[in-house]
């Protein structure tokens, strides 16, 4: 049967057309590569690909209109990453399986010394930030990377995830509370856990101010309290304070659900060992496929991954892990003896 052409959503096509023609150009395919594990500014993507500002803005451009990038502005200056792909929106699968392709692309030799480039630039960045504000760092690490920063990002990976309406929620470390409002607005039962009362202080008065009557603060230590289980475990710049971050981790995936995910939120790995002295880190970031390693050591499998160019030299990495549904490692690491 032949259905009149006003009779198709003509505009839902046209947005497939352009994701296909976003992705019929060789240097855009490489810069998704090169965003596929940290995020960039429009100059130093223009230097990394050797083109002038006004080319790769035009690039950009189109991979944005096809949602292919996403940006987060910060101050005057705009980064960009890779947008996450939405399987319920047509063209979602082809937005997935592209990035499957391009993941398996090689970045030539020049581009990738370009990125180290990039890097080094921001690691002096990062130690002239520092320098400028030194005597602030003691009283506040919110300045290297805040809740503000990556709030946007965090909830875009959040919000791809299918929990249902019963499901609940665990933050570990919570702070001063600022992320709880945002979970409680999408869990029926949240759960905050901290070992310091002043923090667990500055959530209760969040919550009190939110009216937030479906969270529940608790002091303990999130590695020796009873294993209570959630559908979400957050844990946002905490996994640094750890002694033993692989051995953290083990822990924590026995306290999601069958089923369940673990979202971390995380600076990279970086060398500006001032941070540990200035902010009492343990580690200076961590490397992206160490996280995925310990994860899969936990019986967790890696998800979907953001990354967060910060104007002070940092970078941020948003991570999903799952728990199977069942799992034999998750259930013998309750017992040891078996």
């Amino acid at each position: 049967m032949n259905l009149p052409a006003q009779s198709f959503p003509t505009y839902r096509s046209d947005d497939l057309a352009a994701l296909c023609k976003a992705s019929g150009d060789g240097l855009r395919l490489n810069v998704l590569r090169a965003l596929a594990s940290d995020s960039f500014g429009v100059l130093e993507l223009a230097q990394i690909f050797d083109i002038g500002q006004s080319g790769m803005s035009h690039h950009l451009k189109v991979l944005a209109q096809a949602g292919l990038v996403a940006t987060r502005r910060e101050g005057n200056a705009i980064f960009y990453r890779r947008a996450l792909p939405d399987a319920l929106r047509l063209g979602g699968r082809v937005h997935a399986a592209l990035l499957e392709e391009v993941d398996q692309l090689p970045l030539a030799a020049e581009v990738q010394a370009r990125i180290v480039q990039v890097q080094r630039r921001r690691a002096a960045t990062s130690q002239d930030f520092f320098l400028r504000v030194e005597e602030k760092f003691r009283a506040q690490q919110d300045l290297i990377a805040g809740l503000p920063q990556y709030r946007e990002s965090l909830l875009a990976l959040l919000d791809q995830l299918s929990f249902g309406p019963q499901a609940t929620a665990l933050e570990v470390g919570p702070g001063d509370g600022g992320f709880l409002p945002d979970l409680a607005r999408r869990f029926a039962q949240v759960t905050a856990l901290d070992n310091s009362p002043t923090m667990l202080e500055l959530a209760r008065q969040v919550c009190l101010r939110e009216r937030l009557d479906n969270v529940t603060l608790q002091l303990a230590d999130a590695l020796d309290a009873p294993q209570a289980e959630a559908d979400c475990v957050v844990l946002n710049m905490v996994l640094h304070h750890f002694d033993d971050p692989a051995q953290a981790l083990r822990q924590l995936a026995l306290r999601v659900s069958p089923g369940g995910s673990l979202l971390i939120t995380e600076l990279c790995s970086h060398d500006q060992r001032w941070a540990k002295d200035a902010c009492g880190d343990l580690w200076l970031g961590f490397e992206q496929h160490d996280l995925a390693l310990w994860a899969s050591a936990a019986g967790l499998t890696p998800g979907e991954s953001l990354y967060i160019g910060l104007r002070n030299g940092f970078q941020i990495q948003v991570r999903h892990f799952q728990r199977a549904a069942t799992h034999p490692f998750i259930d013998t690491a309750r017992n040891p003896s078996r």
